[in-house]
């Protein structure tokens, strides 16, 4: 971090000094870092800093080096920045504040609250029926929050998945009947009548955990329209074996719309008429991405193919 960005960090903070960075992960392919700030003199005693930096070589670890990558990771970052100046404070579901927003060169640096402070300081790799019923509240009151607004400065359709930006994993997809429906698998989605913003990137390693069973999420960078299944899609296969999300299918749904109902406004009997329609619709958009995209990856199971086939034969 060179010194113009730490005096920024010192200059909105009101810290005397920066005491010590620790990394917390580097970010995909080589676009910066993720750092916790201990701070000296200053109302709290850490923050965490995203700092992104355009890499002078592209590493993507699937090799997937191309300029469509490049310009996805790129907006990806701008989204990420509106998304906290602009729409952040209008979530109920709990996600870190963000105290500052700074680009210098082709440097970017977001000042956010430490989680981990604020009684989140815990990160799962698995979850117990509880833990998901909370994170899918989490998701429900994501939703709620964001029912019918337009994405501007956001992406128009969310997630990093969605069929227009990955046009070279549908071109070497080897199954074909999966490979013709795409187009119309990805129009039911898009066309939903509710839409609202969906995180995007809703696996288990973005949400953060409190030891009284509270959960908050972190990273913005694929917020944007849609259809909120997606969302709990994406999160109960990130966590769940095959078996379990066949066996769980209707408990999660119900769970997540209970959820969803009790923080609209009104009740949206119409909604959850239409989203629980497309849940299995948005499983197999991921499911037709991931199959381009890493054919040999271990969420492409019995159970995503028995539903996709069950989506493509329902067209």
């Amino acid at each position: 971090m060179n010194e113009y960005l730490q005096s920024v960090i010192l200059q909105c903070t009101g810290a005397s000094a920066v005491l010590k960075k620790e990394l917390i992960q580097n970010l995909w392919s080589g676009y910066g870092k993720i750092m916790r700030v201990h701070l000296d003199n200053a109302n709290v005693g850490s923050l965490v800093v995203k700092h992104v930096q355009l890499p002078v070589n592209k590493n993507h670890p699937r090799g997937w080096n191309t300029d469509i990558g490049h310009q996805r990771k790129l907006k990806s970052y701008k989204v990420e920045t509106e998304w906290y100046r602009t729409y952040s404070k209008n979530s109920t579901a709990r996600l870190p504040k963000c105290i500052a927003i700074e680009t210098y060169d082709d440097e970017v640096l977001m000042i956010l609250e430490d989680l981990n402070l604020a009684g989140y300081p815990l990160r799962k790799q698995d979850l117990d029926w509880k833990e998901i019923n909370s994170c899918l509240e989490w998701l429900a009151q994501f939703h709620a929050s964001y029912i019918g607004a337009t994405p501007d400065g956001l992406w128009d359709i969310g997630t990093y998945w969605h069929l227009d930006t990955r046009p070279q994993e549908l071109s070497i997809l080897d199954d074909q009947r999966l490979k013709e429906a795409a187009p119309l698998i990805n129009e039911k989605l898009n066309n939903c009548t509710y839409k609202t913003f969906v995180h995007g990137d809703a696996k288990l390693a973005n949400f953060c955990f409190g030891k009284e069973g509270q959960v908050a999420g972190v990273d913005f960078q694929y917020v944007g329209g849609g259809c909120g299944m997606k969302d709990v899609a994406y999160f109960i296969g990130s966590c769940l074996t095959e078996q379990e999300c066949e066996h769980l299918e209707a408990q999660i749904l119900d769970s997540y719309f209970e959820h969803l109902q009790h923080n609209l406004k009104e009740k949206n009997e119409a909604l959850e008429k239409e989203w629980r329609s497309l849940y299995r619709v948005a499983w197999a958009d991921f499911h037709r991405f991931l199959k381009g995209w890493s054919p040999g990856h271990w969420k492409i199971n019995s159970y995503s193919e028995h539903i996709t086939s069950q989506v493509i034969n329902n067209l």
